[in-house]
């Protein structure tokens, strides 16, 4: 496969028409097949050419999954009276051989509860998507496994 760098603008939408983020700081750079953005959205616009726009919905199973009750856990407040804290808070998790990027979803009088699954799982999610520029990969990109340069990855 000779792969190819794309750039594109994009707003992304909940199902309710917040907009939950955007490229206003500069357009977004990846390198096709590197799984750098979610596949089912690169999967949509792989056939966009510059200057083209178009609209993609994704369901919450092909986005970011649907919330994993097993990805919840109830901590006791006294294991993490260390933390400053409340609903919405993110904590880094040390568990050893990884790090994980848990949400305090819930906290009562004996436990807070903490979320492990992503922001947006469970909610389906609508792209607005503006192609700026395909180009073929350099070798170095492929190599590298990301995309250089405007809106990719910059060495140096």
């Amino acid at each position: 496969m000779n792969q190819r760098v794309f750039t594109f603008n994009y707003e992304l939408k909940d199902n309710q028409g917040q907009i939950l983020d955007s490229s206003n700081d500069g357009p977004l750079s990846f390198l096709e097949g590197a799984k750098q953005i979610l596949p089912m959205l690169e999967k949509q616009i792989l056939d966009l050419q510059p200057g083209e726009k178009k609209n993609v919905k994704l369901t919450a199973a092909e986005s970011y999954g649907i919330p994993d009750p097993q990805m919840m856990m109830d901590v006791p407040k006294k294991e993490l009276a260390h933390l400053d804290y409340q609903v919405g808070t993110f904590i880094q998790l040390d568990l050893g051989q990884q790090m994980k990027l848990v949400r305090v979803s819930k906290i009562t009088d004996e436990n807070v509860t903490l979320d492990g699954n992503h922001p947006l799982a469970g909610i389906d999610l609508e792209f607005q998507i503006e192609m700026i520029n395909v180009r073929p990969a350099s070798q170095e990109e492929i190599s590298h496994g990301h995309a250089h340069g405007e809106g990719g990855h910059h060495h140096h």
